[in-house]
């Protein structure tokens, strides 16, 4: 007999989802704790963090200075000691002063150890590009922290999704990348207002479909969501899979798809060059080849740095017209 749970739901913004995962962890484990630029006498840079100060005090929501490498390395540190902390990147493109202690300490300690040191840190902030930011801060690094064994990597696109992944990134023993952006901060979805935790390494099919697959992640994935309302129109019936976790993969339910669907198309706000889409490409050739019935297209960014012209950042960035061109491609209709 199979038992179903029913939660009663609420609408929430995204920012809201990822404070009350934190805050809801904070008040189950005392050895959880936050730290960051701004995440405490201003609530967050992005108010992410709205209200946590006064409710768990400074010394577990901690102001750090503009030093990435030093409160990162604390935090990893600290997490040898028993504690679970939370790292607020203001943007990941700042990762990139922390990344030594990211890539060789939070990602090899368990391992260097002989498994005495568990590793239970995440580090969590905004990823890509948010309008005109310039080229140093519109950078997605999903493909680079995902490429380093002992690292998890997430990047959910609903507050729905936000919430149950971040509770179990901050339970999980190992370092997890989580990875938002500043412009979903003020999205609105449903969450349920009981208790949940979903699972890390697990793909979430979006929208069913059967004659084209296309796989996507973070706010990107909005511009499939366009197409596929637009092809639709046209009698084509698209299949949107959210990875939602980057690092396990969940090849699975991608294969399934293309098995069903027979194409694939593959959208990434990130460089072409050794992408997430790249590791894809290459799993579904090597697994499921003989089911495709025409050759896989992806979508990403030019490969240049981002621009800061709105004209030409339009350009650089894929939207659902590409999406649109490349499953009429896929599909031989022109």
């Amino acid at each position: 007999m199979r038992i179903q749970i029913y939660y009663k739901m609420k609408t929430i913004q995204f920012r809201e989802a990822i404070c009350e995962a934190m805050s809801e962890e904070m008040r189950r484990d005392e050895t959880v704790f936050l730290i960051g630029e701004e995440v405490a006498e201003y609530n967050g840079a992005y108010k992410a963090s709205k209200g946590m100060l006064d409710e768990f005090g400074a010394k577990r929501v901690i102001d750090a200075p503009i030093a990435e490498l030093g409160f990162a390395g604390i935090a990893v540190g600290s997490t040898m000691g028993g504690n679970r902390p939370i790292v607020e990147y203001m943007t990941f493109n700042f990762s990139l002063v922390g990344i030594d202690q990211i890539i060789n300490n939070a990602a090899k300690i368990r391992q260097m150890s002989g498994g005495q040191f568990p590793c239970p840190i995440v580090f969590r902030g905004p990823t890509a590009s948010a309008g005109q930011l310039g080229a140093t801060h519109s950078q997605a690094f999903e493909n680079w922290f995902a490429n380093t064994p002992g690292l998890k990597v997430i990047v959910p696109s609903t507050p729905y999704d936000a919430k149950g992944l971040l509770k179990a990134a901050i339970r999980d023993d190992d370092p997890v990348i989580f990875m938002e952006s500043e412009q979903m901060y003020g999205d609105k979805g449903e969450v349920p207002e009981g208790e949940y935790v979903l699972p890390i390494g697990v793909a979430d099919i979006k929208r069913k479909g059967t004659d084209v697959t296309v796989v996507s992640f973070g706010k990107i994935i909005k511009e499939a969501f366009k197409a596929a309302d637009a092809l639709e129109k046209e009698g084509i019936s698209v299949e949107i899979i959210d990875l939602r976790t980057v690092r396990p993969m969940d090849h699975a339910t991608i294969l399934e798809s293309v098995k069903k669907t027979n194409r694939l198309v593959i959208l990434e706000e990130a460089w072409p060059f050794a992408s997430v889409a790249s590791e894809i490409t290459y799993q579904v050739q090597e697994n499921a080849f003989d089911y495709l019935d025409a050759p896989i297209k992806r979508i990403t960014t030019a490969d240049t740095p981002a621009p800061f012209s709105p004209v030409l950042l339009a350009e650089w960035l894929p939207n659902a017209n590409d999406v649109i061109k490349a499953v009429k491609e896929v599909m031989y209709v022109k």
